[in-house]
């Protein structure tokens, strides 16, 4: 069987197949509602999947519960979900995305794809409580902005996986001053100033 890599991730010919149909999704989607910015549509699948697909590996032995905050045009969240199909398929993804055309379009690519996944279209601050393992979010809003959404989320001993671009060191700064949590850094393939921040243990501090 010939693997791919993506992300740097080896994944199978059905799951690369699977992450193309969901890039031309994305490209008949984007002419009707914007999902990603024009001027990314030719780089499609090096700057919206590759990146996400790079949380996949990060994530710690098989979680049942992974929830994506702010899931837009499905990146990380339906790129993970398609990377999980075939190795984790009993992980349950929950997308949360408050534009209701945005919500429809996740719908239409899990069903299409046949993902272990379910949409919210909700605010992330009033949606269910996830209790998920892992949440990961991408482009959402600075780190202090997104620890509270995190606490809502995760369960307890959950991990967090966030991109984050070169104002990184200082969002991680700033949410310092008012929350404590332990931190691990990755770099991205996919762009020298980015980060994929690995963060547990959350609390607020007094």
């Amino acid at each position: 069987m010939m693997n791919h890599s993506v992300g740097g991730q080896n994944v199978s010919r059905e799951t690369y197949e699977d992450l193309e149909r969901f890039a031309e999704l994305v490209r008949k989607w984007t002419t009707k509602i914007n999902l990603i910015s024009p001027t990314t549509h030719d780089q499609i699948w090096t700057r919206h999947i590759e990146d996400s697909a790079m949380i996949y590996g990060l994530a710690d032995n098989s979680p049942a519960i992974w929830a994506d905050i702010g899931s837009g045009g499905g990146f990380p969240g339906i790129v993970v979900a398609i990377m999980a199909k075939e190795n984790r398929p009993e992980t349950r993804f929950s997308l949360i995305e408050s534009d209701q055309r945005k919500a429809t379009f996740l719908r239409t690519a899990i069903r299409a794809l046949n993902l272990n996944a379910q949409v919210f279209a909700e605010r992330i601050e009033s949606a269910k409580r996830q209790k998920a393992d892992i949440v990961s979010a991408r482009a959402l809003t600075s780190l202090s902005g997104m620890m509270p959404l995190l606490q809502r989320h995760l369960a307890d001993a959950g991990t967090a996986l966030l991109h984050k671009g070169k104002r990184y060191q200082q969002e991680i700064a700033t949410a310092r001053e008012h929350w404590a949590f332990d931190l691990e850094e990755y770099p991205s393939f996919t762009d020298p100033d980015a980060r994929i921040l690995k963060i547990k243990r959350i609390s607020e501090l007094d």
